[in-house]
């Protein structure tokens, strides 16, 4: 069902790291299930890179491979959304897929740190990348996939 799933956030140079990362905790700590106060540094990547203007900024990254953990986050995710945010999901599923049967979702870093899964727009924000598994590979099937997981 899924492959696994990809989670990136950018720290910029103005904002406390601390912070960024406890809203990706959010996330990690969930699919892993681990307590609030478990640390995840084996699970995430960390990588100095230089901004736009060349102001230094921090990528965080992490893959979950575990098929159960996947899973968990995945539920997760769709379990603490608005009806709202589900609905919005829902009619943009077809959008969100690309031909590598990758499900594109973004959240808000501010609302992720308290602790709450609201859906995004900005390019400046939590970026969930789900990998569909399909054999063979069939995006129909990879969108019915999608919906029963966040429909």
């Amino acid at each position: 069902m899924i492959h696994y799933i990809n989670l990136r956030v950018i720290a910029h140079s103005t904002e406390d790291l601390s912070r960024v990362r406890a809203a990706l905790d959010l996330f990690l700590r969930n699919a892993m299930g681990m307590p609030d106060d478990a640390v995840t540094d084996e699970f995430v990547d960390v990588t100095d890179i230089e901004g736009h203007y060349g102001n230094s900024s921090v990528m965080l990254s992490s893959q979950i491979t575990r098929r159960s953990d996947s899973v968990k986050l995945a539920r997760f995710i769709r379990g603490n959304m608005s009806p709202e945010d589900v609905e919005t999901l829902r009619s943009e599923m077809p959008d969100r897929l690309d031909d590598d049967q990758l499900f594109h979702m973004r959240f808000d870093k501010q609302s992720a740190f308290l602790g709450d899964i609201v859906l995004s727009s900005s390019s400046d924000s939590i970026t969930v990348k789900v990998k569909i598994a399909t054999y063979p590979k069939n995006r129909l099937e990879a969108g019915h996939i999608v919906e029963e997981l966040f429909g």
